[in-house]
């Protein structure tokens, strides 16, 4: 079968541009407009996209100085991304839905009764974005004063996932007999009690809800890291990353496929998706002005207060002075640290280009026409710097129509993305394996030998 691109679509409040929600044609209520996000699932499940995407977190993120520099950013009010999957399950049957949940602050039964109760729900359509969290304010909501180091959160994701899925194998599948005739509702030799305790969780178990429909939610990492990537070998089946030259992309495709690989089980078992925002226009140029009224949009407050954890606070410098020193470390997200390193290196660029450079949050801008586009996307899939990719609208709702209405067509065109869903399951339609139930498979095996 030819290989084709898996598509998500990831959705940030009002736009994943820091200046999109002020161009002219923005919905200036989209994050909490419910009428709008419902619309847009149907939409976008008649596009065929595979999933929506959420990269939640639990706090205004921010590392604004003050109140009145916070007040320029459009990413505060947004829904929760679990609540809302619920209600656009309802409006759609086929396409998936991703949500964030960090290993940090949520406890492993809550993680795997919520995700587990949602698979039934949506019949088997979800997927659970692991993430340990990046910023401080999630601490300070969590009664912490400070976030954890990184390595330790990364310690602690490994033994959250790995008992999330023994809470999830509580059951196997036929586990729940119903017998009405004797009034027996479960085989008992079919319950298997997780009893763990290991160095950050006690839980006994078991989870009260039957096996996933889809044996797991798909497993979905966020971090590029090297102990993310090596979270991402032990337990992934999709990574979502962000890289903005296609060899780095795949640098990174054949390093985490490898990790994969080292861990015993098959790459083809993990897809990797990195985002990319699209600005398009019917030509180059009608692309390109609106990339640079996007860019003017841009308050230079919520700029400065972007670059805040590898920086410091500029606001004493010049806004079209050098760009300062690096600051050495910062306990946030080290793989964009790290990338910020590697783009600046032998540059000479002002404060300001570099607010306007970052406009996508870190993530791959690709400005042209659908055409031109579709060569850039073709390009990273064909030569493995990606298996697919997350899509992030500037802001709403015409940049995301034009995905549907003109981007699509043209990958539909080339044979490069689907025209019909494969089956019904998210796990289906992405042609990831479901995950045996561990008792099954020591069965499956003694037969086997």
């Amino acid at each position: 079968m030819t290989r084709q691109m898996k598509l998500g679509l990831n959705l940030v409040a009002s736009g994943a541009h820091g200046g999109g929600w002020r161009m002219p044609d923005a919905h200036l209520g989209a994050a909490m407009d419910i009428r709008l996000w419902k619309r847009l699932a149907i939409e976008a499940e008649r596009a065929k996209f595979h999933f929506m995407f959420w990269a939640d977190g639990l706090a205004v993120r921010s590392s604004a100085k003050d109140e009145t520099q916070l007040s320029y950013d459009s990413r505060i009010d947004v829904f929760e991304p679990m609540t809302l999957l619920s209600a656009l399950s309802a409006v759609t049957e086929r396409m998936g839905f991703i949500a964030t949940a960090s290993t940090t602050y949520y406890e492993p039964f809550h993680i795997a009764r919520l995700f587990g109760s949602l698979d039934h729900i949506t019949e088997g359509r979800v997927g659970w974005n692991i993430v340990t969290s990046w910023s401080e304010q999630e601490a300070l909501n969590f009664g912490r004063e400070q976030h954890m180091e990184h390595g330790a959160r990364y310690r602690r994701a490994e033994e959250f996932v790995e008992l999330v899925k023994e809470l999830w194998d509580s059951w196997e599948d036929d586990a729940f007999i119903r017998d009405k005739a004797t009034g027996q509702y479960f085989d008992p030799a079919k319950m298997h009690t997780p009893h763990h305790r290991g160095e950050h969780f006690a839980v006994r178990g078991p989870l009260n809800a039957a096996r996933p429909i889809q044996g797991y939610p798909v497993l979905v990492q966020a971090g590029s890291s090297g102990p993310g990537q090596d979270l991402a070998g032990r337990t992934a089946e999709m990574i979502y990353t962000m890289q903005k030259s296609r060899e780095d992309a795949t640098a990174f495709y054949a390093s985490v496929k490898g990790r994969i690989a080292a861990h015993g089980r098959s790459p083809d078992t993990a897809l990797v998706m990195p985002g990319m925002m699209p600005i398009l226009g019917r030509t180059m140029q009608e692309a390109r002005d609106r990339a640079d009224q996007m860019a003017e949009l841009i308050h230079p407050e919520l700029g400065l207060a972007a670059l805040i954890p590898s920086f410091g606070d500029l606001s004493g410098y010049p806004l079209d002075g050098p760009v300062p020193q690096l600051l050495s470390d910062t306990n946030s997200v080290k793989s964009a640290h790290a990338r910020l390193a590697k783009q600046l290196e032998g540059q000479s660029i002002t404060i300001r280009q570099l607010i306007h450079q970052r406009s996508a949050s870190g993530h791959h801008v690709i400005v042209g026409t659908p055409a031109s586009i579709a060569d850039e996307m073709e390009d990273w899939f064909v030569h493995r710097g990606c298996d697919g990719w997350n899509i992030l609208p500037p802001f709403f709702p015409g940049p995301v129509e034009e995905v549907f209405h003109l981007l699509i067509p043209e990958l539909q065109r080339r044979g490069l993305f689907h025209t019909e869903y494969e089956g019904r399951t998210l796990r289906e339609n992405l042609g990831l394996p479901r995950p045996l139930h561990p008792a099954v498979r020591v069965k499956t095996l003694a037969a086997a030998s």
